[in-house]
């Protein structure tokens, strides 16, 4: 095998990997909800954003297994982004047809491309670099993410399904170059498949390591509330009168990279266990400002809100990538990596969009092919369509240039003419909305606090990884 770990040679590649993955994907997750509204397609919103977390729990089952034992991981994700490039070329031409079915089958399929490589991403990174070198390398992918949505706004596509034909052209240049990655062949190749291996059930065996167990069920749970923020923050802000949202959300990424960079600071001081739970309490206290923030709209309470993005998505998933690579025995970290990708992006964002989107609309939603009522966890958020359309009205249609977008990233101005008592009452639903999540995320660090005890430390060389994988209960204490 290839080996360039610790050194400059596969660093560049790696984050030009990393910069494209996200592109790829920021270039029309951000946005989807505005594109669909805008272009009356808002009833398949559910579908749609149901496609990544179905793509997470299916994909891995499968391709972590080819990974694993027949393909170097980077051809696998070569060949993948090409098939995803091209469903994502064709989904605006279902849209204009008005084929909301059909655009919704093309978002599962590129999602079932799409997200295997998360895992494969992680793996190919790890294979080539120092683990507490990873951080500088996974930043580009969130610099990938903002620069897709700056993009997307210098071309005013972000209402438009054009931005999938950026998407599409961006994987497939992605596929092409993932062929000159540092190679990465199969760790497990050569054995014979079984079922068990097809069901991931080596990776299922780090689960006989309490803490493993402890902090994978944890991983699941905490994206129940992460997906309340991805799915209604931007309908959240645009009620509090937030001039551009999508623009003022592009303070969460922009802090991710800050806590990004400092990742290795704060592991050497704090370790797994308390970057992980710095982590889930940044949850708690982003759902509390939002919440206490909505009644007389806040400004620093609602900023802070959002610019907590950065601990809570690096401190948590960041950290939870390392403390996986380091558990894993070397066969099975593809798998592995794919596990955590099947447990938390898929599952937990697919509970939480369900819960999330019951509430807010009072509506049953679709839970594992059947109907599930999650009404009655809230009152939902009835203010929010009237708030909404009289806060157009008042403002006018007229749009912005980026430019000018760019500039009202922090303008907060809520308009003369809005009707007091509708906003009063809004503001109070909303602040009922958002204190679940808060409820959820702060019992979740709770049993994180008194279950997790692991002594392994993520930035130990590799000569000791095989030592402590063929003995995972010698250091975890429960």
């Amino acid at each position: 095998m290839e080996n360039e770990r610790g050194h400059g040679g596969p660093t560049m590649r790696l984050s030009v990997m990393m910069f494209l993955q996200f592109f790829v994907w920021g270039a029309w997750f951000a946005t989807l909800g505005l594109c669909l509204g805008s272009n009356e397609l808002g009833a398949f919103s559910g579908g749609a954003y149901g496609s990544a977390p179905i793509g997470a729990m299916i994909a891995p089952l499968f391709l972590g297994l080819i990974a694993d034992r027949f393909f170097p991981s980077q051809i696998v994700m070569g060949v993948l982004f090409l098939i995803g490039g091209a469903l994502l070329l064709a989904i605006p031409n279902a849209a204009a047809a008005g084929n909301g079915e059909l655009m919704v089958w093309l978002m599962i399929g590129n999602m079932l491309t799409y997200m295997p490589t998360l895992g494969l991403a992680n793996s190919v990174a790890f294979s080539h670099l120092d683990r507490i070198a990873f951080p500088k390398v996974r930043v580009w992918g969130t610099i990938g993410w903002i620069a897709a949505g700056l993009v997307v706004g210098i071309l005013g596509w972000s209402a438009k399904f054009s931005m999938f034909y950026l998407a599409g052209a961006a994987s497939l240049v992605l596929g092409a170059f993932s062929f000159v990655l540092p190679h990465t062949p199969a760790p497990a190749k050569g054995e014979p498949v079984n079922l068990r291996a097809l069901l991931m059930v080596d990776a299922f065996g780090l689960f006989k390591r309490p803490a493993f167990a402890v902090f994978m069920i944890c991983s699941m749970l905490i994206c129940v509330p992460l997906a309340y923020y991805y799915g209604l923050t931007s309908n959240y802000l645009q009620n509090t009168g937030f001039l551009q949202p999508a623009s003022t959300m592009t303070i969460g990424q922009m802090s991710e990279i800050i806590f990004m960079l400092l990742i290795p600071f704060f592991f050497r001081r704090l370790g797994v266990k308390w970057m992980i739970l710095v982590g889930m309490l940044a949850w708690v206290a982003r759902y509390l400002l939002f919440a206490f923030g909505a009644p007389d709209q806040i400004v620093w309470m609602l900023f802070l809100g959002v610019a907590l993005h950065g601990i809570c998505y690096d401190f948590f998933f960041v950290t939870g990538f390392m403390y996986t690579d380091k558990v894993a025995p070397k066969k099975v970290r593809s798998q592995a990596q794919s596990m955590l990708v099947f447990f938390t992006q898929g599952i937990g964002m697919y509970v939480g969009y369900a819960i999330a989107f019951g509430v807010m609309y009072q509506v049953p939603s679709k839970l594992f092919g059947m109907n599930v009522d999650f009404s009655g966890w809230g009152g939902g958020v009835s203010g929010f369509v009237p708030l909404e359309a009289q806060i157009k009205g008042i403002r006018g249609a007229e749009e912005s240039s980026f430019l000018q977008q760019l500039g009202q990233m922090f303008s907060m101005d809520m308009p003369d003419g809005v009707d007091p008592d509708l906003l009063t009452s809004t503001m109070e639903q909303w602040k009922e909305f958002w204190i679940l999540p808060a409820l959820i995320a702060g019992g979740i660090a709770v049993l994180f606090f008194l279950s997790f005890w692991d002594k392994i430390r993520v930035a130990d060389a590799d000569e000791e990884d095989v030592a402590e994988a063929a003995s995972p209960d010698e250091k975890s204490v429960v």
